[in-house]
């Protein structure tokens, strides 16, 4: 299993879930990045930034890579797109480049055009081209919209709640219980969705109950996910040989699930 670095402090969580969960699929298939580049068509380098949070992969990159993992593509594509718009707004403004007068233009002689008529046609058809792609990515943004919206509301575990100045102190009673060879605690039963510092509700309250039981103290049975919490699922990482980077993915799930309490 890689050894990842950790993610920079300053990614969005948002990123940080998305950069999870590629790292997930790579060490699920146990691919390097060399052979990331062959079976998806981006180079090994540009595999390296995307997964150390050096710069947000492309839409077609999160695409091939939820291709070549076996994971749902659209799941993923809705993750990326969150992740795109708190990625863009941490970035400068593009400059635009100012072009200036043709000269020669104003000196042409009067009555005479400036282009061959097989070139103006090219013209009329590539215009007539832009403004069909226009169309087509317009319709295909409003469905990627609506998939997206239909992700959200059916699959809530997928993008946790931060918190925030309105959040209400919940207090929540763990209730373990062994079926077909793997711990709940009676307050969600997902085995892969991702949270991370700063995330609240049932499902991370259902970590900390599996982390008590571990024999991990992470704080108060709360639903937040805050410095303890994150330093007793660092613990739990490194207890298992996972990767230690205090977000709970698949593979943290699977280890508080199955573990035997200390």
């Amino acid at each position: 299993m890689s050894r990842w670095k950790e993610l920079p402090g300053e990614l969005p969580p948002p990123v940080r879930q998305l950069i999870v969960r590629l790292r997930t699929l790579k060490d699920r298939g146990e691919l390097s990045t060399r052979q990331l580049a062959v079976k998806t068509g981006y180079s090994a380098r540009s595999w390296q930034r995307y997964l150390n949070g050096g710069s947000l992969p492309p839409r077609a990159a999160v695409e091939a890579m939820a291709r070549v993992g076996g994971d749902d593509p659209a799941r993923l594509l809705a993750l990326h797109e969150i992740a795109a718009e708190r990625w863009a707004e941490g970035q400068p403004a593009p400059v635009s480049a100012h072009t200036g007068t043709d000269d020669a233009a104003r000196r042409r002689p009067y009555g005479r055009h400036p282009y061959p008529r097989a070139l103006v046609t090219a013209g009329a058809v590539a215009l007539v081209l832009s403004v069909s792609v226009t169309l087509l990515l317009a319709v295909r943004l409003a469905e990627t919209r609506e998939r997206l919206a239909r992700v959200r509301t059916d699959t809530v575990a997928a993008a946790p709640a931060t918190v925030s100045a309105s959040l209400v102190p919940v207090t929540y009673t763990c209730r373990p219980e062994q079926r077909d060879g793997r711990w709940y605690a009676g307050l969600s039963r997902t085995s892969d969705t991702i949270l991370a510092y700063t995330h609240v509700g049932p499902e991370v309250a259902e970590a900390q109950c599996l982390l008590r039981r571990a024999g991990i103290s992470p704080g108060d049975i709360d639903g937040v996910f805050g410095p303890r919490t994150q330093r007793a699922v660092q613990r739990v990482q490194k207890r298992h040989g996972l990767v230690v980077d205090g977000v709970i993915g698949p593979h943290t799930w699977q280890a508080l699930r199955e573990v035997a309490p200390r």
